[in-house]
């Protein structure tokens, strides 16, 4: 029987940050997964600043050795591109696998128990099982995917909205060009290259439909394509889901979900697991004030400016006319997308986007 504080189903990164942020607020937390480490996943594995940022927060640092660092973002169209750099800070590439691996030690030196090859599963109304253990928690976390089965069993799989695109990545060794995570744009489709050591970049697609694979997108993309056509692949493509859905409620009870379980942007934003740290940040600070409904309300308030970025950017990759205009203006106003960029990666402050917003309409109107 598993006696603890807080059990979390899901040994991702969401539920070994929320499971080390509640071993830091004095929790005995529990973390059960049916896989065992390291865990991989289809992803961009860029870490914006704000996400080292929020790790460092809660007393965890990366290696930045195991990885690449990165100094900002670049969009690039078919007749255009801009780039800015962090206001502060570099991100990092890094492999999910060991990111994974880097997670799994920290949460082992906070104290954290950890059951791998551990499948949770549910019983009748109240009862949790992590293999062949009977669960008894306190509370009780859902970090367990996209696809929550803990989500389904508490009842919380209530929807406001919900979309879905399909992403491919495959990692290529190749001398490095680049020292930003670049954005390809093309109609109904974008490529994610991410430097994660110093000659090996991660290269990752998102199309609306389900089987545009890596090699029938590149061609869309002929310079990214020219670079890539001498590269050794040295890893085998890798497929996944990225879902835009928004919950109506993430807590219920004694049960409160975080990361992808809790509702998810799409990748366009990159900052899926920036916003996963910051929840287990805020549900550590639930679960020590016994007061879950101010998770609920964090939740929102942490989701809310990347979600009106994401509408923004998938509002671009609809529309390829608008795509193109806006891509030649902030062109021509390069200040204005380091504005945005700053205000995506700080505090969200709405008043933070009305100057550049309106640079860029009069931009539109005169490209």
């Amino acid at each position: 029987m598993i006696t603890c504080d807080l059990f979390i189903a899901g040994g991702g990164p969401a539920g070994l940050v929320a499971g080390i942020a509640a071993r830091r607020r004095g929790l005995d937390v529990v973390v059960a997964d049916g896989a065992q480490p390291e865990i991989d996943k289809s992803c961009g594995e860029g870490l914006m600043p704000d996400a080292l940022a929020t790790l460092a927060g809660l007393g965890i640092e990366l290696d930045a050795g195991a990885g690449q660092p990165f100094h900002g973002i670049r969009f690039l169209g078919r007749d255009s591109s801009v780039e800015a750099r962090f206001p502060r800070g570099v991100g990092l590439g890094m492999r999910r696998t060991v990111l994974h691996g880097a997670l799994v030690r920290a949460a082992e030196l906070a104290g954290v128990r950890l059951l791998w090859n551990a499948p949770v599963t549910t019983q009748g109304r109240d009862a949790l099982r992590a293999g062949d253990e009977t669960v008894h928690s306190r509370y009780i976390a859902g970090a367990d995917g996209g696809n929550s089965g803990l989500r389904r069993w508490a009842g919380l799989d209530a929807r406001v909205s919900e979309g879905l695109r399909y992403g491919f990545r495959r990692h290529y060794r190749v001398g490095q060009w680049t020292d930003h995570v670049e954005v390809h744009w093309s109609s109904g489709c974008q490529i994610y290259v991410t430097p994660i050591a110093p000659d090996v970049v991660c290269v990752a697609s998102l199309a609306r439909v389900a089987d545009l694979r890596l090699d029938q997108a590149l061609p869309r993309f002929p310079e990214l394509e020219r670079l890539l056509n001498d590269a050794e692949v040295i890893t085998t493509e890798r497929g996944g889901v990225s879902a835009s859905r928004h919950l109506k409620r993430v807590t219920k009870g004694n049960i409160a979900l975080i990361g992808d379980a809790s509702g998810s942007l799409d990748a366009v934003t990159g900052e899926g697991l920036c916003l996963a740290f910051r929840q287990a940040a805020a549900l550590a600070d639930a679960l020590a004030a016994d007061r879950l409904d101010g998770y609920q309300a964090a939740h929102e308030r942490i989701r809310r400016g990347p979600a009106l970025m994401a509408d923004l950017l998938l509002l671009l990759d609809r529309r390829d006319t608008l795509r193109g205009r806006v891509l030649a203006a902030l062109e021509s106003r390069p200040a204005v997308f380091a504005d945005m960029l700053a205000t995506h990666m700080g505090e969200w402050k709405p008043l933070g986007m009305v100057w550049p917003l309106v640079s860029l309409g009069w931009g539109l109107l005169t490209v």
